[in-house]
């Protein structure tokens, strides 16, 4: 089969299309065929070997698709089903053996598109918005990157749980798209100190909580957003890692809260993960909760679309279709 093969680590010019054998499922395990793989930014960190895996390696954790064969003991799902992922292995493939374990179902009305497009990111919006920092309809939240990929869904999930939300962007057009996933105000970071507006758009009293993907740009001013004992919710570093913080600075700033979450901490159960999942996939059915899908890119130029998503052009979801 074809698939993305990654020998070492390296730039997006390791991602080379190479045949290989097709993947067995083992017990526990399915085999779906994918029509669609999401582009995210924990492949970059894989692909670079940020975050270590052993090489070669066929990258990506998300996608969607038919499954074809069940191996041993499988009894969540059976051959035919429509499905998604965001915590298997090899999803830049035309197969991939997933943990059934790990596997839910596509309701009718979602496209395998929709599914690749929403199942980490949407996951993730949603630890984010309901349980690492709950919303509640008084609070008020920073989104940085607004219009990036978790960006527009944690805005909309935001509003759905009825929080003021405000969110940082670039340009005057991510800033149009932010507004519409339900950003009440946008900052343009590149023109205005995003510190002094979150200040002035609160009287001074700042937000309740800072949602970060970008990382090392942005953490150190985003402190100074936060109310008295806000919380500063560090989950991406698309810039670049933070650098060592001193706790004593959290005491400064106001008795402020810091954690690092991260998707399967969030997701350790079957349970868990088809709750958080299958309220995602449910807004999407039911048109409350829209999936920008910024590019659809054949398989082979997985180069081009890990280039798209560093130099953080893309305003919405990347695929790559086998």
């Amino acid at each position: 089969m074809k698939a993305i093969r990654v020998d070492q680590p390296g730039g997006p010019e390791t991602l080379l299309l190479s045949d290989v054998p097709e993947p067995v499922p083992r017990e526990g395990e399915a085999l779906v065929r994918l029509e669609a793989a999401g582009v995210n930014f924990i492949d970059v960190y894989h692909r670079s070997g940020a975050y270590p895996l052993p090489f070669p390696l066929v990258p990506g954790q998300e996608g969607a698709g038919t499954i074809v064969e069940v191996g041993p003991g499988v009894t969540e799902v059976a051959a035919g089903d429509r499905v998604a992922f965001a915590s298997g292995t090899g999803a830049y493939a035309e197969l991939a053996a997933v943990p059934a374990a790990r596997l839910i179902p596509v309701p009718k009305g979602v496209t395998a598109k929709q599914a690749a497009a929403v199942m980490l990111q949407g996951i993730t919006a949603h630890y984010l918005a309901t349980s690492t920092y709950p919303l509640k309809p008084e609070d008020t939240c920073l989104v940085h990157a607004a219009a990036g990929g978790v960006g527009v869904l944690l805005c909309q999930i935001a509003k759905l749980r009825g929080a003021r939300v405000f969110g940082t962007v670039s340009t005057e057009e991510k800033a149009r798209l932010a507004r519409e996933a339900g950003a009440d105000q946008t900052i343009l970071y590149t023109k205005e100190d995003f510190v002094a507006e979150v200040r002035r758009l609160t009287d001074g009293a700042g937000v309740q909580v800072v949602y970060d993907g970008v990382g090392r740009d942005t953490f150190e001013k985003g402190l100074d957003c936060l109310a008295v004992r806000g919380t500063m919710v560090l989950f991406g570093q698309a810039s670049g890692p933070v650098p060592p913080t001193d706790p004593q600075l959290l005491n400064r700033k106001g008795s402020l809260y810091l954690t690092r979450p991260m998707i399967v901490h969030y997701t350790r159960s079957r349970e868990e993960l088809t709750q958080r999942a299958g309220e995602i996939l449910g807004w999407v059915a039911a048109g409350r909760l829209s999936v920008r899908i910024f590019r659809e890119l054949p398989l082979a130029q997985a180069a081009e679309a890990h280039r798209l998503l560093e130099s953080r052009r893309s305003t919405g979801k990347l695929l790559l279709i086998p």
